[in-house]
């Protein structure tokens, strides 16, 4: 009968890298602030007597959990994992850990998460984009719980934000549609009810349009789901008109993924019989034929030092201060003239 083998504990490890208590405590808890040689024998010692720091002692001592909360709408496609990798990232290098959720675009489901994730003791919260209502951000603000907002920026918005400007982002590829003669276009858009990020870019569309003198009339849209499917469907329906598009832009690259396909599948070619554009530069956008005109978001830069303020702002208190990311086009083969 084997006997039981007792769990070291924190004086164990001191004992055995010769050191004391608070020394190991620290070691765990700043590092950066002991000797290399003493962590490398505290380190040592941990891994010799296998000794798992007590969490709940360490979030007492600190007053925080050390866990950062995200929520974002979808998990089913590669749209924020780029973004979310590099904050997790972030995080990891300033000791904290990430608990993700995804709300499915439903603001009812998104609430009952940022509760839980607060009830479960997370220090921040990161939420994508601004649009929800004002008791959520109320809610959190008596609970002291800090929140920043990516994926999106408004100089208007008090909140928190490091992203982008998404409506501005759209206006310059529109304007790239406008200028190479497309003058009917055709809007395949993600759901605008509590999406912001997609009203934003359906608006940039809008604001190209009467800049360059042409009636709201002349756009043909279509709302839809972020599925590659969805894009398909979308597209159908956009072009199944008496005036047929010669260019179809997209409120994301999984939707305009989706208009390929179909368009391929009709016996269309892109860009001589309809050009085709998304929004996100996802890698998608480059491996498929034709490669996708689109417009590139900073995804690891905007998660990176997402991580970066909301550790700030936990550990220092305060607002933090809202950064704008600028995006970029890249021109590539699904855009061409209009014919």
């Amino acid at each position: 009968m084997n006997e039981a083998r007792s769990i070291p504990t924190l004086d164990d490890v001191a004992k055995s890298a010769g050191v004391s208590t608070a020394t190991v405590s620290r070691c765990l808890n700043f590092p950066d602030r002991v000797a290399k040689r003493t962590r490398d024998r505290v380190n040592g010692a941990i891994d010799k007597l296998g000794y798992v720091p007590n969490f709940g002692a360490r979030a007492m001592a600190a007053k925080r959990t050390f866990t950062i909360g995200a929520i974002i709408p979808t998990m089913e496609n590669a749209i924020f994992a780029r973004g979310l990798q590099a904050f997790q990232e972030e995080l990891h290098e300033r000791g904290y850990t990430l608990l993700v959720s995804s709300s499915a675009y439903q603001p009812q489901i998104e609430q009952e998460q940022i509760r839980a994730l607060v009830a479960r003791g997370a220090d921040g919260l990161l939420l994508i984009g601004y649009d929800r209502d004002p008791s959520v951000y109320a809610y959190l603000e008596r609970q002291n719980i800090p929140v920043l907002v990516a994926w999106a920026f408004s100089k208007q918005d008090p909140q928190t934000a490091i992203g982008f400007d998404n409506c501005a982002s759209m206006t310059r590829l529109a304007q790239k549609v406008l200028d190479l003669g497309h003058r009917r276009i055709g809007v395949i858009s993600g759901m605008n009810k509590g999406n912001d990020r997609a009203q934003q870019r359906l608006q940039g569309i809008k604001d190209a349009i009467a800049s360059n003198g042409l009636p709201a009339e002349s756009l043909n849209i279509i709302e839809t789901t972020y599925e590659i499917e969805s894009g398909a469907v979308a597209f159908d329906q956009v072009m199944d008109v008496d005036a047929v598009p010669t260019a179809v832009m997209c409120g994301n690259d999984v939707l305009a993924v989706g208009a390929l396909q179909r368009a391929r599948e009709r016996g269309l070619r892109v860009p001589d019989d309809v050009s085709i554009t998304g929004f996100d530069d996802i890698e998608l956008a480059r491996i498929v034929t034709p490669t996708l005109t689109t417009v590139h978001v900073p995804h690891r830069e905007m998660g990176r030092k997402a991580a970066v303020a909301l550790v700030e702002m936990v550990e220092n208190g305060g607002a933090g201060a809202s950064l704008e990311l600028q995006s970029s086009l890249r021109i590539r083969e699904s855009l061409g003239p209009a014919k």
